[in-house]
């Protein structure tokens, strides 16, 4: 007999979870994230979760908070047998973790116990790790502390933005979990612990984290642009504005002065540590995105800043 699966997932990260989930086993219940103002307009606009579940004709909760009387009421009426969390963004607390027979997994986005916490998929590509991949892991009340069921691998691209790596990531946790549970079912699998002398930790990131320091290393600021792609996006203030960085490339060279700018093959660049931050693609204040040379052509003042 198959178990009664909750799903609670929110991003897109977690829509191949739910796909798939819901083609081989009974998803009796949804819990999602309240739709959020958004855009210029700030209208609602609901979680990716919302919309794939409502097309699946799955029973949907969006509860502010899980604890709240209502939303576990809900939960204990669904009576799973399994909890699966994918990207849900909000802690568990332990009436829900002890709810199910089989606990809750998660579908975390990275090789734990490296890189616990809310950004995952940055941190790996921020720090120049050359893979890093998916984790299947059986929730405790810490974050992302929990044993671990089984593990996938993925090397990171030199391209690799967290856009792109968060899509692969995504399938490639969808396909672990599926492949996990029959074992974990029927009691073949069972969670070992993390080492925590491995243990490192990926904060959640906020708009000013994206601010560009051309003190830094060229390599580690090239990194970082594709790192925060499109969350929460790197930036430098021109003309008194922020200037958006979308894509960019490091060159090596010497004699800089960081933070000064200068033009690099018809490119605009920034000097940094140890060389060139040229400018591939990037977004002034108020206005679509512009390849650097289009940019260039109408910024004239570029290198008086």
């Amino acid at each position: 007999m198959l178990p009664r699966i909750v799903f609670m997932g929110s991003p897109e990260f977690a829509l191949p979870t739910l796909r798939r989930l819901a083609k081989q086993y009974p998803v009796v219940g949804v819990v999602t994230q309240p739709d959020r103002p958004a855009g210029r307009g700030r209208s609602l606009r609901p979680p990716p979760v919302k919309s794939l579940a409502e097309s699946l004709g799955l029973p949907l909760i969006q509860p502010e908070r899980l604890r709240t009387p209502e939303a576990i009421a809900q939960l204990r009426a669904w009576a799973p047998d399994l909890i699966v969390v994918a990207a849900y963004g909000q802690i568990l607390r332990p009436a829900v973790l002890e709810l199910p027979a089989f606990g809750c997994l998660n579908v975390h986005a990275s090789l734990l116990p490296r890189w616990r916490g809310a950004a995952p998929i940055q941190a790996a590509i921020l720090n120049g790790d050359a893979e890093t991949g998916v984790t299947i892991m059986r929730m405790d009340a810490g974050v992302d502390t929990g044993p671990i069921l089984s593990q996938r691998a993925t090397p990171i691209l030199a391209e690799d933005t967290a856009g792109t790596l968060g899509e692969r990531l995504a399938e490639l946790g969808a396909e672990l979990l599926l492949d996990t549970l029959p074992d974990y079912l029927s009691g073949r699998l069972l969670p070992q612990p993390q080492d925590e002398s491995s243990a490192t930790f990926a904060p959640m990131l906020t708009r000013a984290d994206g601010a560009l320091d051309f003190n830094k290393s060229v390599e580690s600021l090239a990194r970082q642009v594709r790192a925060f792609n499109p969350w929460p996006g790197t930036y430098f203030t021109w003309q008194g504005a922020p200037l958006k960085v979308l894509r960019a490339h490091a060159i090596p060279a010497s004699d800089l002065q960081p933070g000064r700018l200068t033009i690099h093959e018809g490119l605009p660049a920034v000097e940094a540590q140890g060389g060139l931050l040229v400018l591939d693609e990037v977004q002034p204040a108020g206005r679509k995105a512009l390849s650097g040379g289009d940019f260039l052509r109408g910024a004239r003042s570029w290198k008086e800043g």
